[in-house]
């Protein structure tokens, strides 16, 4: 029987890419966004890929939404077998101007929703003894930037989410583990682009030498492909022993 992965934030970015990546090793996938044409997205892949899916446009921001999305995927394939928690959103300002409904509405899509979703699993994993729970996290996680305190916050706090669940996750089979990446080329970077020209007073191009890339020792975005790749090997037996960790794919950030 093939196993199911559920992945929030998965018809673009880093999310897709992931759902593509283990459609290939032939999992049914849920997917979930807010996309008009998230629907069609998740068809296309799964028709691509010859497996099973489900589409949920569960908004991570109500825990009552994620709840019915994870209820139906249990219904839909039996069990879940992979959590992986990656819907994001970000907003560029400094403290003083930070809008109070963005710092609330960052906090709640990127870190409360891996609350709310992993509770959701919880029971499935445990009473099938084996369960994999990944969190998207970001090199913000382990390093702090200027004008982005409500991001900051919520990554820190996904990793140590991250480590707690690991602990209480061990005697039942479930592992969890976050990525942190650095700069991905993905939509929500992009988006930060014209918010960060305008911060720190400088072009795009500037923001892009100077601001993203100015701290990846390889002066490069992370390929996308690596992170769906990272997240692969931690949901595979070979990283059956590994959990608790925050695993940087940030082209040597953190090294500094």
């Amino acid at each position: 029987m093939a196993k199911t992965i559920l992945i929030t934030g998965s018809t673009s970015g880093i999310g897709l890419e992931t759902a593509k990546t283990f459609a290939a090793q032939g999992y049914n996938i849920v997917f979930n966004g807010l996309e008009t044409n998230g629907a069609d997205i998740a068809r296309q892949v799964a028709n691509e890929y010859n497996v099973g899916y489900l589409f949920s446009p569960a908004n991570m921001m109500y825990p009552a939404e994620i709840r019915t999305m994870v209820a139906e995927a249990i219904a839909a394939f039996g069990s879940i077998e992979v959590l992986v928690n990656n819907a994001g959103m970000q907003y560029v300002a400094p403290v003083n101007e930070f809008p109070d409904d963005k710092w609330d509405a960052i906090i709640a899509v990127n870190l409360s929703a891996a609350f709310h979703a992993t509770k959701a699993v919880w029971d499935c994993m445990k009473n099938q003894g084996y369960g994999r729970i990944i969190n998207i996290a970001s090199a913000h996680g382990l390093r702090a930037s200027a004008f982005k305190g409500a991001y900051v916050a919520a990554k820190h706090g996904l990793v140590g989410f991250t480590k707690t669940i690991a602990l209480e996750g061990a005697p039942y089979g479930i592992t969890c583990n976050a990525i942190c990446p650095g700069y991905v080329d993905t939509a929500i970077v992009r988006k930060q682009i014209p918010q960060q020209a305008k911060a720190h007073n400088m072009t795009e191009k500037e923001v892009i030498d100077n601001i993203f890339l100015e701290r990846h020792a390889v002066k490069e975005f992370v390929p996308i492909e690596l992170v769906a790749q990272t997240t692969w090997f931690l949901a595979s037996p070979q990283a059956g022993t590994i959990t608790g960790i925050a695993l940087p794919v940030d082209a040597g950030w953190t090294a500094h």
